[in-house]
């Protein structure tokens, strides 16, 4: 190995500035893939490892948010929905997944045939390359997609908690395969695919607008459509309360750790000094941001609720997180932590205005994924080097596209009657109803 190292064209004392631990990793899984074929293990190669590998963690990341979403959205609900917010959340991932394999992934990143709205590049994801074609910043396609249907699910998913407590399970599946088939791929195509956003330079680096705005306005259909549960609004505000905290602050912990794969992760390339500086950078961003955000939303809830309510501080938390991920890249710590900090306050804002137009969103979907997403989107306008016109445009388009499909969608489930349980359905519980389990023994 110590020959291994001397043979690569680095500089002198660069290991210990070029985390050590990775490159190592690197030239062993490099050592291992190419020894059998006979071909020099050379930097091109190493580095080639190195951000598949990296890249490779931080899609675990993204898959582990699944689990975070699971938690709070169980968490901030009634228990007699628990297995069925669970089962919705697991099925995200499986559906998504497949459905995102078969077409989403093409629509998303094929070739422009409909003047940048639409890509298409056929099914499922092309065989392979070449060791010829490696290189620092290549991604291999199988990892690729693998990164990308992480982001696909965790879209769908954002869903989940605004309709919880209501809606039917095969209505559901009907909408999660809609949005990673079509809609999430779609919106993805307009800037990470090349269309026609990306070509006005629109920038929205790790997904504000096109993972969590889209999530949080389909929510947002989803919520209006089906109407607030049984209960929520008796001619006045009353909050149905969470039935565990515990899972839900656990979930929030889980979330922020995905973070550091979701928005980190989204530099896709990780060799190099430059890239090793821009991924630092964003990791910084996030955390500060994260934080800034549960301050912010903590103080402005005690101030008018005259306690220190938990619930809009992990909202806050992630709001912070959502806020930063259009633009984590391109702003320095003191604006990350005013990007939080303005999510905080408005995901607080948001929640009271919901109460106002009495929409029943039940873990704060819309206002912590839809408004500060779009956020996001502006603030890349504001605190970094974006066009605010354009960013402006962009953070407009998504929030109507997501919005205007999915109501029509869940319009149409709702005219056949096949939308939303019956009242005597939710009142027993959808575990019982749809599942026929509980999620707690002693039930």
């Amino acid at each position: 190995m110590v020959g291994l190292l001397r043979r690569l064209p680095i500089a002198r004392g660069s290991w210990m500035r070029a985390t050590p631990l990775a490159v190592l990793l690197g030239l062993l899984f490099v050592k291992v893939s190419f020894a059998q074929e006979g071909e020099p293990v050379t930097a091109e190669l190493a580095y080639y490892a190195i951000d598949n590998m990296m890249l490779l963690v931080a899609t675990v990341l993204v898959l582990f948010m699944q689990a975070g979403f699971a938690l709070v959205e169980a968490g901030f609900n009634s228990r007699k929905n628990t297995v069925n917010i669970l089962f919705k959340n697991t099925m995200d991932l499986c559906f998504g997944s497949i459905i995102f394999w078969i077409v989403g992934y093409n629509i998303m990143y094929g070739n422009d045939v409909f003047g940048g709205f639409i890509g298409w590049n056929g099914f499922g994801i092309s065989a392979g390359m070449d060791a010829a074609e490696a290189g620092p910043g290549v991604l291999h396609p199988q990892i690729d997609w693998l990164f990308q249907a992480a982001f696909a699910a965790t879209a769908a998913t954002i869903v989940s908690g605004a309709v919880a407590g209501r809606m039917k399970v095969s209505s559901y599946l009907v909408y999660s395969v809609v949005l990673t088939g079509l809609v999430y791929p779609i919106a993805g195509f307009w800037k990470w695919g090349g269309g026609w956003l990306d070509q006005l330079g629109f920038h929205d680096f790790a997904g504000s607008l096109i993972v969590h705005a889209v999530g949080g306005f389909a929510g947002l259909a989803g919520a209006i459509v089906l109407g607030p549960r049984i209960g929520r609004f008796n001619g006045k505000r009353n909050p149905l309360p969470a039935h565990s905290i515990t899972l839900a602050t656990l979930g929030v912990f889980i979330l922020w750790i995905g973070w550091f794969g979701f928005n980190p992760g989204s530099q896709l390339a990780f060799s190099g000094t430059a890239n090793v500086s821009a991924t630092m950078l964003i990791a910084v961003n996030t955390m500060l941001a994260a934080a800034a955000g549960g301050v912010f939303s903590i103080l402005l809830a005690w101030f008018t609720e005259k306690k220190p309510d938990l619930g809009y501080g992990l909202n806050g938390i992630l709001a912070g997180l959502v806020g930063i991920t259009a633009n984590a890249d391109m702003v320095s710590n003191t604006s990350a932590i005013m990007i939080g900090g303005i999510a905080g306050l408005l995901v607080v804002g948001g929640m009271y205005l919901l109460e106002r137009l009495k929409i029943d969103d039940p873990v704060g979907a819309w206002p912590v994924h839809g408004l500060c997403g779009v956020w996001g989107g502006v603030a890349a306008g504001i605190f970094g080097t974006a066009n605010l016109g354009v960013q402006i445009l962009g953070s407009l388009v998504y929030p109507l596209w997501s919005f205007v499909l999915l109501f029509a969608l869940f319009s149409i489930m709702k005219a056949m009657g096949s939308l939303r349980v019956t009242a005597e359905e939710e009142k027993t519980g959808l575990d019982v109803v749809e599942h026929g389990m509980v999620a707690y023994a002693g039930d």
